[in-house]
């Protein structure tokens, strides 16, 4: 299986990398003719520059995570709601149709988001101590690796990003499912980047924790290239799938309540396909396998089995490393859609409404993939206390 997925990623990869070549060569072909409607150089420029945005603050986010947590954190949660909302007052502004469906959605995201931080405020002080795991003793090369990941993002966001452009040149349906593939493959591509990142920071940390070993970080990230390729492929498919289903079903146990018999039964059933799922494909599974060299699901499962022998599965649901990580990456993508949505709004604005919605995919991702070492540190520590909660590592 992870052979398979392996071979499917790279081919992906190449066949992604053939079409947008295409698409590119071909969209600049459409666009010299006088007659053709779609101006590169009013449709790049806010595209490429939320590109450029999404890099920049990505990198700033991860810096004041690193030396602030508490005030990283306190933004997130507090600032990010109200980026969310003034991306649905820009698509107001921009007035299309779509765009007014995305306005509605973004506000009602941003409520529901200040709804939240304010149900979970309590939280915020063992956040800030949890991430102090990271802080207190980040990996050797860490920032460097932090970079390097979010100049591979940007070059490839930006080469995706002239394919977009492409095909929008042309705008058929055949161009319009090209646009949708191309987002769903960069979806994935991002995903087992910051999964990449996430084994190799984990499995560094994780033998400090266990053993009080210092792993050299470049060793782990060869063994990850080298070995665990497919492994890390499955997991990124698998794991946003499975996070979404639990979390939704978390949400609808919890506005159903025992209101009503019919409901609450229907959602406890949800609920409980959600954590057989979970059993099977969970982000703390990583860690074991970059550890132990497991296969993803085999991983999952024995490190879902080590949190409910430690009695840590109430812990890892209230802990906010994984919704902190999220918020963050919503605002630093609510950032880039100003940037390219306002730039896309004052040259042309038929534009706006797409520059927008691919700025925030973009600004998105790469947050996340900037952000990953942290998640991976929390993920590392509570494997370790669930394998051996006596350790004198912990406190």
């Amino acid at each position: 299986m992870r052979k398979l997925f392996q071979i499917i990623f790279y081919i992906q990869l190449i066949l992604i990398s053939i079409l947008v070549i295409v698409l590119t060569i071909r969209g600049f072909v459409y666009a010299a003719r006088s007659t053709n409607h779609f101006r590169p150089e009013k449709w790049y420029p806010p595209l490429l520059g939320s590109v450029a945005s999404a890099g920049i603050v990505s990198y700033l986010w991860e810096w004041i995570s690193f030396h602030d947590p508490s005030k990283a954190i306190k933004t997130a949660f507090w600032v990010g709601p109200f980026l969310t909302c003034a991306v649905g007052i820009l698509h107001i502004l921009i007035g299309c149709p779509i765009s007014l469906a995305i306005s509605t959605i973004a506000i009602i995201s941003g409520v529901i988001q200040s709804l939240y931080t304010c149900w979970v405020n309590p939280r915020f002080d063992y956040a800030t101590k949890i991430l102090t795991v990271y802080t207190s003793f980040p990996p050797d090369k860490t920032a460097t690796f932090v970079i390097l990941s979010i100049i591979t993002c940007l070059v490839y966001s930006s080469f995706l990003v002239t394919g977009i452009g492409g095909a929008t040149a042309t705008g058929t349906g055949l161009d319009i499912l090209f646009i949708i593939v191309i987002l769903l493959t960069y979806t994935w591509t991002m995903q087992v980047i910051k999964n990449m990142l996430y084994v190799t920071i984990s499995r560094v940390r994780y033998m400090n924790f266990a053993c009080g070993a210092d792993m050299n970080t470049w060793i782990a990230f060869r063994d990850t290239v080298q070995y665990l390729v497919g492994r890390v492929c499955i997991g990124s498919a698998v794991v946003p799938v499975i996070g979404t289903i639990r979390g939704s079903a978390r949400v609808m146990k919890s506005v159903v309540g025992g209101t009503d018999e019919f409901l609450f039964s229907c959602a406890d059933c949800y609920s409980r396909v959600a954590s057989t799922l979970i059993t099977y494909g969970n982000r703390w599974g990583f860690v074991q396998v970059g550890v132990y060299n497991k296969g993803f699901m085999q991983a999952s499962a024995d490190t879902w089995g080590a949190f409910k022998t430690a009695e840590l599965i109430p812990l890892i649901d209230s802990d906010l490393t994984g919704a902190f990580c999220f918020f963050s990456g919503v605002a630093v993508g609510s950032i880039c859609t100003l940037v390219g949505g306002t730039w896309a709004l004052a040259i042309h604005k038929s534009y706006a409404t797409e520059v927008s919605i691919y700025a925030f995919f973009i600004g998105y991702f790469i947050c996340r993939v900037a952000l990953a070492s942290q998640q991976a540190c929390v993920s590392a520590y509570y494997v370790a206390y669930a394998e051996n909660p006596q350790s004198l590592q912990f406190d």
